[in-house]
């Protein structure tokens, strides 16, 4: 299964904790059918974990735009790149390939949040902008390719699947009440609530 995992913390620099990203990301595959990529910056580290048989839709992509570096970590399939992808060349972007990834990435360097409006697919991704120090999350309008988070100690911790998230060292899986009402009622939780320690 592939998927993504990252941590970011905008107060302390975390690049040195690439065991931590790592516990993460060895959540998210299978051993030896999968290819593990890294991204670590001052305060930001993001893993990807990608089927090996898989075309290289979605791995970690940098670019960098007008002295802004942007990192994209990407899970999931954009129906409408074709389209999308059109409108930025239209628009004076040109393309080293044809991957969603790229796509995405230069149409959310176009369009900023505005982004999500235009999409059309199943995905959730993370994009970091290195000079502003700011990180922008989101997942496909109904959920399908889920995205989980949780904040400690100010840190941001986030990933495509929860038992990624529940390997980081400060997090205290507890059920509440409210959890075990919706497991019940609705026979699956509609959100997940993280302690810290």
């Amino acid at each position: 299964m592939s998927g993504f995992a990252g941590i970011c913390n905008l107060k302390q620099d975390i690049s040195n904790e690439k065991e931590t990203i790592k516990q993460m990301n060895l959540k998210l595959s299978k051993e030896n059918s999968e290819e593990n990529y890294y991204f670590l910056d001052k305060n930001i580290n993001l893993s990807s974990s990608i089927q090996k048989d898989k075309d290289r839709n979605e791995t970690i992509e940098s670019i960098k735009l007008n002295d802004i570096t942007y990192t994209i970590i990407h899970n999931g399939k954009i129906y409408n790149k074709e389209e999308i992808k059109e409108k930025l060349i239209n628009l004076g972007y040109s393309f080293e390939g044809n991957s969603d990834t790229e796509i995405l990435l230069k149409a959310y360097i176009e369009y900023g949040e505005n982004i999500l409006k235009k999409l059309n697919g199943v995905f959730s991704f993370a994009i970091w902008n290195d000079k502003k120090q700011e990180l922008f999350l989101a997942r496909d309008h109904f959920g399908i390719k889920p995205l989980y988070y949780t904040i400690i100690d100010g840190e941001l911790v986030f990933s495509t699947q929860i038992k990624a998230i529940l390997s980081y060292p400060k997090v205290n899986a507890k059920l509440d009440k409210t959890g075990i009402a919706e497991l019940f009622g609705l026979r699956a939780s509609t959100h997940t609530r993280f302690n810290s320690i």
